[in-house]
């Protein structure tokens, strides 16, 4: 099987490999393209929590996305986990470098077990310089509400929350509504010419790390692939949805997902 596009992600390492560029790798390959990485911070986690943070300087992160795109051209980018002022300046220079079109961001700023990932300088970057140049982004209620400083208690207040974010100056937005209390999950895609509402059912399990990547990576691959940005969210929320149903419960806390869920294989191998 030959890959069907090329995706450059940027994004911290997760030592449990349920999130994060190890997430995002299993993704992009299981739904049959190729995966690059620049890689912004090593973490020590696992599915109880993140005990440390060790970044990568701003010039190796920079390094990693130029030398690696002037050899092999990226499809698309995903971005993910950018937690101090100087990566998001590094990644900015050299997105302008390179000057890919298809962007997705992940703005990842709490860990699912609660921990802040980033702060109030970098967040305003994000908001005021990387939101402008990227195609989607895509907040979890959470990050929606650091975004737009409002609380998020319904599927009315997501509406209103992407619609500030659409003022920052992106084109397209995706709120997920998994965080909402309720037994349907409501995901909102907005720009400024349609309004569409995902409803899935929500499954019942603690067993959801990494979701927000796997998310990303696999609207990023869609996308790359030449589906719109609209039906790339509907696969990919589908992808997401199948591999929590599928998870294989690893884990004591907030276990991985299963991203194979889209491989079968093959008799010879079983």
């Amino acid at each position: 099987m030959k890959p069907k596009s090329k995706i450059l992600i940027i994004a911290g390492s997760d030592s449990s490999g349920g999130a994060g560029i190890q997430a995002d790798i299993k993704t992009v390959t299981s739904l049959g393209s190729y995966a690059m990485t620049a890689i912004t911070a090593v973490t020590s986690q696992n599915t109880t929590g993140v005990i440390s943070i060790a970044t990568i300087p701003g010039k190796e992160i920079s390094k990693q996305i130029e030398f690696t795109s002037k050899d092999i051209r990226p499809d698309a980018i995903k971005i993910g986990m950018l937690h101090s002022v100087q990566v998001i300046k590094s990644v900015l220079k050299s997105i302008n470098k390179i000057k890919v079109s298809k962007i997705i961001l992940d703005p990842v700023m709490v860990a699912k077990g609660g921990a802040k990932l980033t702060d109030k300088k970098t967040i305003k970057l994000l908001k005021s310089k990387l939101i402008k140049k990227v195609s989607l982004v895509t907040p979890n209620i959470p990050e929606a509400e650091i975004l737009t400083g409002k609380k998020i208690k319904n599927v009315s207040d997501m509406i209103g929350a992407a619609n500030i974010i659409l003022n920052l100056g992106i084109n397209n937005v995706l709120i997920k509504g998994g965080h909402l209390n309720s037994k349907i999950i409501y995901d909102i895609f907005l720009n400024k010419n349609e309004l569409s509402i995902f409803r899935n059912k929500k499954i019942n399990t603690k067993n959801t790390h990494g979701t927000g990547c796997t998310l990303s990576s696999a609207i990023a691959t869609y996308y790359s692939c030449g589906k719109t940005l609209k039906k790339s969210c509907e696969m990919a929320i589908k992808y997401v949805n199948h591999a929590i149903a599928s998870g294989p419960k690893y884990g004591k806390g907030h276990g991985p997902i299963n991203h194979l869920n889209t491989i079968n294989i093959d008799k010879k191998f079983r």
